[in-house]
């Protein structure tokens, strides 16, 4: 029982959206709060981009990241823990897959962090998911809320943007108010933002969500300042030809859990990581040679991420 809000201990999990606000209020008016911010386009310097299913924690005197974010969230839940003592901050884009798991590991590593700071806490935003007649986000949402309670470590919920509050009506249709958001690594901030830059090896990262159950990988190593990629490896994909064969309709449809209120790019990027897994269908073998991550550092004059060998 370590779910903290409003300074008390939760005796069971909150079983979705609406009971949370229903019986703390004062989330619904800091969700409100952030909503009235307006959405920053981020650039590539400063920035580590997560991808969904990705992890990243660092410290705030990271000269390599000022900010981590993440978009492209219909019925994921972007994940933000900052430890109070150390200002140790973790982000992660969830979809429900392996969340315990997640949860585990990126406490555990601000932990590591944050060492010498005994008499601080962990506070958590989240951010993202809408109300969508499947309710995707909402078994995202309860599923990271079961993570967080069976956690021994006092997790207190300070920001919730969610549900019914990230959610506005066009046209008879439910669409996220928020699609992206992220975190100002020095002082803890978030705030709603877009990114137009996502970093390196897209094609790569947003293969392993068609192709069965993947953990939620750590893609930054904040004492070398190396965004790592992999290595991992993913099933083959024996129809790919024939997905890339369809429309783009038929893909948007098939492949996404809200066709109707996906961003413009989406059947782009999407038919990138099929091209990808076409090419790399078995990335343990052609991509990861010697089971070594890609690994990128920043560049100091373009400030974007470009290969490094490590």
């Amino acid at each position: 029982m370590v779910l903290i809000v409003q300074g008390v201990v939760q005796d069971e999990p909150p079983p979705d959206t609406r009971t949370l606000y229903l019986n703390h209020p004062v989330l619904r008016d800091s969700a409100s709060q952030l909503l009235t911010i307006p959405t920053k386009v981020i650039g590539p310097i400063g920035l580590l981009y997560v991808c969904q299913r990705e992890m990243a924690v660092t410290l705030p005197h990271d000269k390599n990241v000022s900010i981590i974010g993440s978009d492209d969230v219909t019925t994921c839940i972007i994940l933000v823990l900052r430890h109070t003592g150390s200002g140790a901050v973790g982000f992660a884009h969830l979809d429900g897959s392996c969340t315990e798991e997640c949860v585990i590991n990126m406490v555990h590593r601000i932990q590591e962090l944050s060492m010498g700071f005994p008499d601080s806490r962990l506070e958590m935003s989240l951010i993202g998911g809408f109300s969508h007649v499947l309710r995707y986000s909402e078994q995202v949402f309860y599923s990271l809320m079961v993570a967080v309670h069976k956690h021994q470590t006092e997790i207190e919920l300070v920001l919730a943007c969610l549900g019914e509050l990230n959610t506005i009506m066009r046209n008879n249709v439910h669409w996220p108010l928020l699609y992206g958001a992220g975190v100002m690594v020095k002082s803890g901030e978030v705030f709603p933002a877009n990114f137009p830059d996502k970093g390196p090896e897209q094609p790569l990262r947003l293969a392993r969500l068609f192709t069965g159950l993947q953990p939620v990988l750590d893609v930054y190593d904040c004492n070398l300042g190396l965004l790592r990629i992999g290595p991992f490896n993913y099933e083959p994909m024996r129809s790919v030809d024939l997905w890339l064969q369809q429309s783009d309709e038929f893909i948007l449809q098939a492949l996404s859990t809200t066709p109707d209120v996906e961003p413009p790019h989406t059947v782009m990027a999407i038919r990138a990581s099929l091209k990808y897994v076409q090419d790399h269908p078995f990335p343990a073998v052609t991509v990861f040679r010697d089971n070594r991550p890609l690994y990128y550092r920043r560049d100091e004059h373009s400030g974007t991420w470009t290969p490094f060998r490590y």
